[in-house]
């Protein structure tokens, strides 16, 4: 072998080398310590209830289950409600009845009828307050400072979380305001408005 065939084959064996050293150090994510063996991202822990519960919400169904096993439409089959629970802990919930809601015939809410004030009254509840969620048991729990419905005014209720996840929630309500015409139960079925 001559000297240029002796240096070319030192070059040669030199340079590949040199290139698998460096490889490695090229796969490094950035930001990592070199020579540091590549790490896995660990996936995001999952949501807590009490954080996923925060926004505004649109009712979509509230119905009284019967013994039977029944639903009972209570605010008519598409009732209008609207839920908003602040991550500082407070809440507003408002819910009233699609249809036989009578305008006010004198336009003053002061001088309507006794029809139709019994038809206004029957056909909302409203409270706000503050909230918790319980993740153990699976709860959402309302210290009601306010209602329309007179009787609740300071009560704390629980209300059972039966799903939540992105942007559906429900809950089943063992206290109603009315016991004669709900049945066991209320179920309510809300979407996240967005």
């Amino acid at each position: 072998m001559n000297w240029r065939s002796i240096l070319a084959t030192t070059f040669v064996t030199a340079l590949g080398l040199g290139l698998l050293s460096v490889a490695p150090d090229a796969q490094q994510p950035k930001g990592q310590p070199k020579g540091q063996p590549q790490q896995q991202t660990p996936p995001p822990p999952p949501k807590l209830m009490k954080d996923e519960v925060v926004g505004s919400w649109r009712l979509l169904i509230i119905d009284a289950i019967q013994a039977d096993g029944t639903k009972v439409p209570l605010f008519g089959p598409n009732p209008r409600g609207l839920a908003i629970f602040g991550a500082e802990g407070r809440y507003s919930l408002q819910i009233m009845r699609d249809i036989g809601r009578p305008k006010f015939a004198g336009n003053d809410r002061l001088k309507g009828t006794a029809a139709e004030h019994k038809a206004t009254v029957e056909g909302i509840i409203t409270h706000f307050g503050i909230y918790a969620v319980n993740e153990a048991d699976k709860s959402l729990t309302l210290r009601i400072e306010g209602s329309s419905f007179p009787n609740w005014d300071g009560m704390t209720q629980k209300r059972t979380i039966t799903a939540l996840a992105g942007d559906d929630f429900t809950w089943t309500n063992a206290s109603p305001s009315s016991p004669s015409a709900a049945g066991d139960r209320i179920d309510l079925a809300w979407r996240r408005i967005k």
